[in-house]
């Protein structure tokens, strides 16, 4: 590596790396209050006292803005339905399907702890086809979870990932609309019921396919 590429700036600079923090968090804060169809890229610029010509040197434009926000927010969702999962497997639990609905139950959680946060995603004020993006990604992140959860040799029942993945997405919907305790009973309740799923098994006739 030569001097120059040593003290060459690079978007990996510290100041460019708080500058692009210092717009998200702008962001999040202008597309809560304002909604994001309404907002404008001037209002965020100036909430994070930067200039436009900084923000299209780290994104796009607001869209590019909001779809970095949900990576961050399913970032951290991740990083808590981990953390639950091992601390279930640290008591004792093994059984993957019971693993998988107690990270549900943590995603819900942290849905509720960053009510407005999730509200941003899942209000339907988004940029165009995003509510498409959503499902696919709520159903990857649950079928994520499986394949951490489940042994090697166990089918995937597509049909309960469905069915846990559009749950899901109902159940964020309507919690956040709901005070702390309500929300918290009302997950409860749901991965619950959720709980009580279990996957099909392959069918001894179908020469080893499964019947899911």
């Amino acid at each position: 590596m030569t001097a120059e590429n040593v003290h060459k700036p690079t978007r990996g600079s510290n100041r460019g790396a708080e500058t692009r923090s210092a717009l998200l968090s702008a962001a999040a804060r202008v597309f809560c209050t304002t909604g994001f169809a309404r907002a404008g890229v001037s209002e965020v610029v100036a909430e994070a006292g930067a200039s436009v010509g900084s923000l299209y040197h780290h994104f796009s434009g607001k869209a590019e803005l909001y779809m970095a926000l949900y990576e961050e927010f399913q970032q951290r969702q991740q990083e808590r339905t981990h953390r639950v999962a091992a601390q279930a497997r640290a008591r004792g639990e093994t059984d993957p399907t019971q693993l998988m609905y107690a990270a549900a139950r943590a995603y819900l959680e942290g849905c509720i702890e960053e009510r407005d946060t999730t509200l941003l995603f899942f209000s339907g004020d988004g940029p165009p086809g995003f509510e498409s993006q959503l499902r696919t990604r709520l159903r990857e992140w649950t079928d994520r979870n499986v394949a951490l959860f489940r042994k090697a040799e166990e089918p995937v029942d597509e049909a309960l990932l469905m069915v846990v993945s559009g749950a899901m997405l109902v159940a964020v919907s309507e919690v956040v609309r709901r005070d702390g305790a309500s929300a918290r009973k009302l997950a409860d309740d749901i991965t619950g019921l959720l709980s009580q799923l279990e996957p099909r098994r392959a069918s001894p006739d179908t020469d080893g396919a499964s019947t899911e």
